[in-house]
């Protein structure tokens, strides 16, 4: 975490290899079967995000040490402080797992998949969990954190359901109500923003705030639009 070097880089290859090396690579060649390896990462997601949700539901929303109107960042060296610290960092690794994610759809050549938004909500997680780790690593944005870890943990959830039992792919039930559950996340975190936003006691960097609303907005209408193209399709 002492310098966004190594993230920078990281998320650079991921562009090229996504956007222009694995196609190339993979353009004269079979798709790879990767049943077996997305069987763990699956569930390596599942357990990794699940322990975000549990914990932190555990060590602050269960006790009421979290305030839904403005939560700050505790910087000091208290117990609590430090673990919270800790599994947004977790939170943080967990995000740059997501970037597989897209690298095992280039090499299933499921290219259709590998979306704009996609590739975008990947990325800016990455970076935005890796200054949440670095300069605010608990506070406010941490219920954002546990519903993006729920819903992550839930759509990982039927990716695994769909590796083990193919046949659930061909019902688009369970995804559609993915997305709705995506999409309602976008509300309600932005929602929460704004409350802490309009707090004028809250003392958690405005500024923060200020970037995450728009950002949610603006992912609510790529989820949106999305959303109507896949499940509304065949009314237009």
């Amino acid at each position: 975490m002492d310098s966004p070097i190594p993230l920078l880089l990281t998320i650079a290859f991921y562009l090229y290899f996504v956007i222009s090396l694995g196609p190339r690579l993979m353009k004269k060649r079979e798709p790879f079967i990767l049943t077996g390896v997305m069987m763990v990462y699956n569930l390596a997601q599942i357990f990794f995000n699940g322990i975000f949700v549990v914990e932190s539901l555990r060590l602050l929303w269960l006790p009421g040490k979290f305030n839904f109107m403005c939560q700050t960042v505790d910087y000091s060296n208290d117990p609590l402080a430090l673990k919270t610290a800790a599994y947004v960092w977790l939170f943080f690794i967990t995000r740059l797992l997501d970037l597989l994610d897209t690298v095992f759809m280039v090499l299933r050549k499921k290219h259709n998949q590998v979306s704009f938004l996609h590739i975008y909500h990947h990325t800016g997680m990455a970076l935005g969990s890796w200054i949440g780790v670095k300069y605010l690593p608990g506070g406010h944005p941490l219920f954002l954190g546990v519903v993006n870890a729920f819903v992550h943990a839930i759509m990982y959830s039927y990716y695994l359901l769909t590796s083990v039992y193919p046949t659930y792919k061909e019902s688009i039930w369970w995804k559609k109500h993915i997305t709705e559950l995506q999409l309602m996340q976008f509300l309600v975190t932005a929602l929460h923003m704004l409350i802490g936003l309009l707090n004028f006691n809250c003392d958690y960097p405005k500024i923060i705030m200020a970037i995450i609303i728009p950002q949610d907005i603006f992912m609510f209408m790529l989820f949106w639009d999305f959303y109507k193209k896949t499940y509304y399709k065949s009314k237009t």
